[in-house]
């Protein structure tokens, strides 16, 4: 297996005709010996840290594309064939800077913390923001330890929020704490609330909201809400 990282960008129309950049983010060839496998399965085996359904959606959204041609989801893979992943900003590898960043800390042990975040602060970096997160302060705060010596842009984070939402977030300090952080959200043994402000003539009192939200066609950088079903 061949795994090349480019900036190509090879442009593309939108229904509107408009001119669309896309930049190849991963490269991936399949062994010639390899049997027919899923591509989302194929992915998840060449890419760490990515799930089936993120590339599930990827594919939806067509970002996936085999020997340059768009490839679905439950497409198989055959030997040799070229499978690439195109993004509509280029590639930028992240390198975490330590900021004195000011962290809300309300509790604190040898093995993890618990901040207080603020509405508008982003958790870690990531495209359009790689520096002034919480992970930038973390990184300055905590240099010392083990866990955030390195480039990771997610040390001890087993959970995050959005960033115009405020409240707590559970932080680890240690590998240790890490893994078992991450099990107990995994195994849904943690319990999070969230309070929200909304104003309208509403139907009901209570009931459920239901919405699908996802990238706007108009604006990839933008998410908006979709009809149910859409």
């Amino acid at each position: 297996m061949k795994s090349v990282i480019t900036d190509e960008d090879p442009e593309e129309l939108d229904d509107a005709g408009e001119e669309i950049n896309q930049f190849e983010h991963y490269r991936f060839v399949a062994d010639q010996g390899q049997s027919l496998m899923r591509i989302d399965k194929f992915l998840v085996n060449r890419m760490e840290g990515t799930s089936r359904n993120r590339i599930q959606t990827a594919a939806e959204a067509g970002s996936i594309f085999v020997n340059g041609s768009p490839g679905k989801s439950n497409y198989r893979v055959k030997p040799g064939e070229e499978v690439t992943i195109m993004l509509d900003y280029p590639r930028r590898e992240l390198k975490v800077i330590p900021e004195d960043i000011p962290l809300n800390v309300v509790y604190e042990d040898e093995q993890l913390m618990i901040i207080n975040k603020p509405a508008g602060l982003v958790v870690h970096p990531g495209h359009g923001n790689y520096t002034g997160t919480l992970v930038n302060g973390l990184v300055y705060k905590y240099q010392d330890l083990e866990l955030y010596g390195g480039n990771d842009p997610r040390p001890g984070l087993v959970h995050r929020i959005d960033k115009n939402t405020s409240g707590l977030l559970v932080v680890a300090k240690t590998e240790l704490a890490k893994l078992n952080l991450a099990l107990q959200f995994f195994n849904k043994t943690t319990k999070r609330k969230y309070v929200a402000l909304v104003w309208g003539n509403l139907a009901s009192d209570e009931g459920p909201i239901e919405g699908n939200i996802g990238k706007s066609p108009k604006n990839r950088q933008f998410f908006t809400v979709f009809p149910v079903g859409a």
